[in-house]
């Protein structure tokens, strides 16, 4: 298979698509960004990546953490953690408060936003210091030392998250977050602050791709039976309200953020990750989207 090709091939085709949609502007400091980047990198599991564009500059990862956090929660919590999150999509909105009123603050899955709240609650309970450690299990992931908090994104986002913060105090009124409030929102906003390139998300997602290890050292991250539940979910919940679209275009389960990355996993293969900061209606990556769609048709790998 020629990655090298059809990277080149998909980087052609949406060009006309890069700046269409809109940025993320409702966190202030994600309205700097600019539009017209693109960049994608695949990471194989025998050693070799392959990019273009600016797949090495680092952005916003935002959502796409859910996926970090949800891993460290399973690590130490396992199948007890689903008595306080459900597994399916939610087909709402990923910040409603209504369906957490209505489901009576059981999130729907850990993906949308209060689900996340929870996962991070999960974290600060058996962690203490919920960034430090989720920052240096994704440093581990992507081999990657000097991974950082956005300090201007987390700062902003805590000036303005203030939806995240009323669902905050809903699950708290529900008994779902076991830790004090303000420090589950300090937590969950430096966890979307992380930034990150194409590259190293790649890389850092890997072990969902090859059971559950590393494969550089086959370290284990997490159990066979642990990396295909999360894929699963990727799968079902990993892009807002659009997971239907996604799977039936790109074929693979996916996470996705609102700074305009998606990384993509193929069990056995690789993983892949594609960032342009645009989104669609649906919060995801325009062209981001559009390139996944390619690249599973050019290279004819999917899990379908």
């Amino acid at each position: 298979m020629d990655y090298d090709a059809i990277l080149n091939d998909i980087y052609a085709d949406v060009q006309p698509l890069l700046g269409h949609g809109a940025i993320a502007t409702y966190i202030p400091e994600l309205a700097h960004v600019d539009p017209l980047k693109f960049g994608m990198a695949v990471q194989r599991l025998d050693g070799r990546v392959h990019t273009i564009g600016d797949a090495h500059e680092r952005f916003s990862i935002q959502s796409i953490s859910k996926l970090f956090t949800l891993t460290l929660a399973m690590q130490r919590e396992g199948d007890a953690m689903w008595q306080r999150l459900g597994r399916e999509p939610s087909g709402n909105a990923f910040n409603s408060l209504v369906q957490l009123e209505y489901e009576h603050g059981i999130p729907r899955n850990p993906f949308i936003n209060a689900g996340a709240l929870v996962v991070t609650d999960i974290i600060l309970s058996h962690f203490g210091n919920a960034q430090q450690s989720v920052l240096d299990f994704v440093r581990r992931l992507s081999q990657t030392d000097d991974l950082t908090f956005d300090a201007a994104v987390a700062a902003s986002e805590r000036a303005t998250g203030f939806r995240n913060a009323a669902m905050g105090y809903f699950l708290k009124s529900f008994g779902n977050l076991h830790n004090d409030t303000v420090a589950v929102l300090d937590a969950y906003f430096h966890h979307c602050s992380l930034a990150m390139s194409c590259s190293e998300l790649a890389r850092a997602a890997t072990f969902l791709a090859n059971g559950g290890r590393l494969p550089w050292n086959d370290e284990s991250i997490v159990t066979a039976s642990q990396a295909k539940y999360i894929n699963s979910l990727m799968l079902t919940c990993g892009t807002y309200d659009s997971v239907g679209d996604f799977a039936y275009r790109v074929g693979l389960p996916g996470k996705s953020g609102v700074g305009g990355g998606i990384v993509a996993v193929m069990p056995e293969e690789f993983a892949v990750c594609v960032w342009s900061p645009a989104l669609n209606e649906s919060g995801n990556s325009l062209a981001g989207t559009r390139a996944l769609e390619l690249f599973t048709t050019l290279t004819g790998i999917s899990i379908f």
